[in-house]
């Protein structure tokens, strides 16, 4: 069994916040993604992993990017071809995509190869058909990730903006707001939560989202005390992944 190490609250080259109590989880990824109360990751040989009674659980297949979150386990490729965990089986469906997301209320969102945008209405990702028509979004978007009251984005120039008026029925939305600050990822938790990491490794958080104010109010930076190039929360846990690939679990002590 693989056993996690405790960090200290200290800044001694190690992560800590004085809001996470962290912990350093065996093994090594590129990408992690936290939601619905399951955790998957790939690393840097395509490989997929399940976090299961605290290891690591090796996933058949191969895949550079995976979601989970309430529209199910998807993930995409090298090739860019689009998969859906079905019936313990992986499924491939119909378009191309470099990142998707499964955070939204049973729908999907993504970006291709040139960073146009889409999203996969809520009928269409219950559905056990590999065919699905991908409804697309105006403007440009490197990375996009949804949640319960709106979606965000990154587009190249490392700008942010919020995609509102999303639901499972009419999943592109109707208008974009720019959101102060810059960032090259940003994650949305299953409870509307929103991280981010910017260019220089430094994590942020998006104070004051609710119903009735989507976009927030301001942007928090996390007091670690090293660079990550990943971060995804859920359940009152924030993962991150550093540049060496090496995983943090972090406890949301608030």
């Amino acid at each position: 069994m693989l056993f996690a190490v405790s960090l200290l609250l200290l800044c001694a080259g190690i992560s800590a916040s004085a809001d996470f109590q962290c912990t350093i989880i065996p093994g090594k990824l590129k990408q992690i993604d936290a939601g619905a109360g399951e955790v998957y990751g790939v690393n840097d040989a395509d490989d997929i992993y399940h976090w299961v009674d605290n290891n690591w659980k090796q996933v058949p297949g191969k895949l550079i990017h995976v979601s989970v979150g309430p529209a199910g386990v998807w993930g995409v490729n090298k090739a860019n071809t689009i998969y859906k965990l079905q019936d313990n089986e992986w499924m491939s469906v119909s378009g191309l995509l470099k990142q998707v997301d499964a955070g939204g209320n049973k729908f999907l969102s993504g970006v291709n190869a040139q960073d146009n945008i889409y999203c996969l209405k809520q009928s269409c990702t219950i559905s056990k058909s590999s065919a699905v028509s991908f409804t697309p979004l105006e403007g440009s978007l490197k990375y996009y990730s949804c949640g319960p009251v709106g979606c965000w984005g990154v587009n190249s120039g490392n700008n942010i903006y919020f995609r509102h008026n999303v639901n499972p029925t009419a999943c592109q939305g109707n208008q974009w707001q720019q959101i102060e600050g810059s960032l090259v990822m940003i994650e949305v938790g299953t409870d509307g939560s929103v991280y981010g990491v910017n260019s220089a490794g430094n994590v942020y958080r998006r104070e004051g989202i609710s119903s009735k104010t989507p976009t927030g109010s301001s942007w928090t930076q996390l007091d670690f005390c090293a660079t990550f190039k990943h971060v995804t929360y859920d359940n009152g846990y924030l993962w991150l992944i550093n540049p060496t690939g090496d995983i943090y679990r972090c406890a949301d002590n608030v």
